[in-house]
């Protein structure tokens, strides 16, 4: 009795067992692995025998892990059993106690896994995984949507809570609550200054005089209180009062003279007075900026001075220049800066010499006015640059440059030229900066037209690097002299970007002198870093085209003067476009000049009016010219001159 009662115990286990494996855990199918069963026979013994395929569910699959390949059994057999989510606590404790009471670990079960899904089955088990993954999906979303709509639902509880009347203001979505200082108030006296205006005038032309004299009155009263205010915290306590009071006055002058015809005539009428005296007061400001450009500052008109002095009165007049040898050496590397100013001038040839790799095959072939001759050389005898050679010249000595050669001073000789330069004109602020600009001493001065004589300055040499003295320069140039030009003569930076700075913008388009040898969509490029290959230049006589169509505009109606409009006429087609790394223009007059190209450029350029040794000088840009002075020099400190 008592082994019949362990062999029914053991069926009611093995049936109990079986039933475990046919179900799963509710996230991941469970694995278990068997070769052998238990049963009881009818005489209640424990009989134990391999399972055969008969035997097996339909929801049982063999898998051979090893090869995949179904009907391979040999050996152990694994069973993958059918999905169910209806697993329960107690299946999932008899099936781990199962597991323990075998010891059957992860590594042995899966070295005995040899049966293989059957393709039937093995696309049920994907899909089922397909499913679980979309629910899996669908859960993570309904758990994002769910925490935007607490979000939502928070927020608009806050709204619930928020108070909308904010210290006088409407509601705290006006675009006044934005902005702290939206200065309101001012903003409304000074449209009642403008309407009070348009009033007064209406009251003045309908002989209401008492009207008239009032609104004049609130005027008043209502600037002194505004004064130099530029926002609401710098009124005087009492603006509330007289813009009250100013209202009332608007409204009484509404009753007796609105008429909305009149009213929006003299508004335009004052519309277009304002614009006039704008416009005037931009030509003023421009004649003002352009004064003060070309007004030489103090200190600089004390240095020279200074300079000049030692020079005679130390005798350096008699000194002669050394390296006589390497001033005509083609095999060096030459620069050509015509300048009348010291300063400007030690700038670019300090910095030049700073960032060149081989300073001593530097040549610098300086040309000044007699004027400032003797304070020039001066100053490179007392600050000449480690291992480079200056050479410093007067532009008188050269002999050969004569009314008879040269078609500029030609026509300085002639009577309407003098009568343009130097009869009296108004110097009036309104007449504007034209009056200034096109009679500056610069246009006159050979030293700007001397660019154009290159050969006959420099016979002996081949190439030449002209630089003009408003320039400074961060890189070592010798590379430009190893620039192919293709057969051009002159190598330069062009500057038309879209529409801008085309021939066009320079030349008299309407002239058929201009229009029929010229292309109008040319591009323009820039004087101040250009590569002359001198050789080139005397072949093709460029010299001869310049005085051709310099002989043209006697009359000025080819070009305004200048030296750029002809230098892109006598280089039409003959220059080649350097990199713009090479040359970047703009820091005299453009404050929004990208700062990484300033950085990354050879040469930058102050060409404009803000020149960086002028108190109008752009500040961000004014360091890369001022930390190549040395304000700690003797003649520098003598005239005051500082960072």
């Amino acid at each position: 009795m008592q082994k019949y009662q362990i062999a029914k115990r053991l069926e009611e286990d093995s049936k109990h067992m079986g039933n475990c494996l046919t179900e799963r855990n509710w996230q991941r199918p469970l694995l278990l692995y068997f070769s052998m069963t238990m049963r009881s026979d009818a005489s209640g013994t424990i009989r134990t025998s391999r399972v055969k395929m008969k035997d097996l569910s339909a929801s049982w699959v063999l898998e051979n892990p090893i090869s995949g390949d179904p009907g391979k059994q040999k050996g152990s057999q694994v069973f993958k059993l059918k999905d169910s989510y209806q697993a329960s606590r107690r299946s999932e404790e008899n099936v781990e106690h199962f597991i323990d009471d075998h010891h059957w670990q992860e590594d042995e079960i899966q070295n005995r896994r040899k049966a293989s899904w059957s393709p039937v089955k093995f696309k049920r088990q994907m899909l089922r995984q397909k499913r679980w993954d979309l629910r899996t999906a669908d859960v993570i979303l309904q758990n994002k949507e769910g925490d935007k709509q607490m979000e939502a639902t928070s927020a608009i509880e806050d709204l619930k809570n928020m108070d909308p009347v904010v210290n006088g203001k409407y509601s705290i979505w006006r675009r006044d609550f934005e902005n702290p200082n939206s200065d309101s108030t001012l903003k409304l006296m000074r449209d009642q200054i403008i309407m009070a205006k348009a009033y007064a005038n209406i009251a003045k032309s309908r002989n209401q005089i008492d009207l008239y004299s009032s609104l004049l009155r609130h005027v008043g009263d209502s600037l002194r209180v505004i004064g130099d205010a530029n926002s609401d915290s710098e009124l005087h306590p009492s603006s509330l009062d007289q813009a009250k009071a100013m209202g009332h006055a608007l409204s009484f002058a509404k009753d007796r003279l609105y008429d909305c015809h009149i009213v929006a005539r003299k508004l335009r009428a004052m519309l277009q007075s304002a614009e006039d005296n704008v416009n005037s007061l931009k030509k003023r400001s421009a004649f003002l900026i352009q004064l003060a450009a070309k007004t030489v500052p103090k200190p600089l008109h004390c240095l020279p001075l200074q300079l000049a002095a030692d020079y005679y009165f130390h005798g350096y007049q008699r000194k002669k220049d050394l390296n006589i040898e390497k001033l005509e050496d083609p095999s060096l590397y030459h620069y050509a800066i015509f300048s009348d100013n010291i300063l400007a001038t030690s700038v670019v040839v300090n910095s030049t010499v700073l960032h060149a790799n081989e300073p001593e095959k530097h040549i610098f072939h300086i040309v000044t006015d007699k004027l400032n001759f003797a304070a020039m050389r001066m100053w490179f005898i007392l600050n000449a640059p480690e291992k480079a050679t200056v050479q410093v010249e007067n532009i008188d000595d050269f002999k050969w440059l004569n009314s008879s050669y040269c078609s500029v001073l030609r026509q300085l000789e002639s009577a309407r030229v003098k009568e343009y330069y130097f009869k009296n004109h108004p110097s009036s602020l309104s007449v504007g900066s034209d009056n200034l600009k096109y009679r500056n001493p610069k246009y006159l001065s050979m030293l700007n037209h001397l660019r154009f004589y290159l050969p006959e300055v420099y016979p002996k040499l081949h190439k030449i690097l002209f630089l003009d003295d408003d320039i400074v320069v961060q890189k070592d140039l010798t590379p430009l002299w190893d620039v192919d030009l293709n057969g051009m003569v002159n190598g330069a930076v062009e500057t038309c970007k879209g529409s801008f700075h085309r021939f066009d913008k320079y030349l008299n388009f309407s002239n058929p002198k201009i229009s029929e040898n010229f292309d109008s969509n040319a591009c323009g490029w820039a004087f101040g870093m250009n590569i002359f290959d001198l050789k080139e230049w005397r072949n093709r006589n460029i010299t001869q085209i310049y005085h051709y169509w310099q002989d043209r505009n006697e009359d000025r109606t080819l070009w305004k003067l200048g030296t750029l409009p002809p230098g892109l006429i006598t280089f039409y087609n003959l220059t080649y476009p350097l990199d713009r790394k090479w040359h970047v223009l703009g820091l005299g007059y453009d404050p929004a000049l990208n700062q990484t190209e300033i950085e990354n450029a050879a040469v930058v350029h102050y060409n404009g009016n803000y020149k960086p040794w002028l108190d109008l000088a752009v500040a961000k840009y004014k360091s890369y010219w001022s930390k190549y002075v040395r304000f700690d020099n003797y003649y520098l400190k003598l005239c005051n001159l500082s960072e």
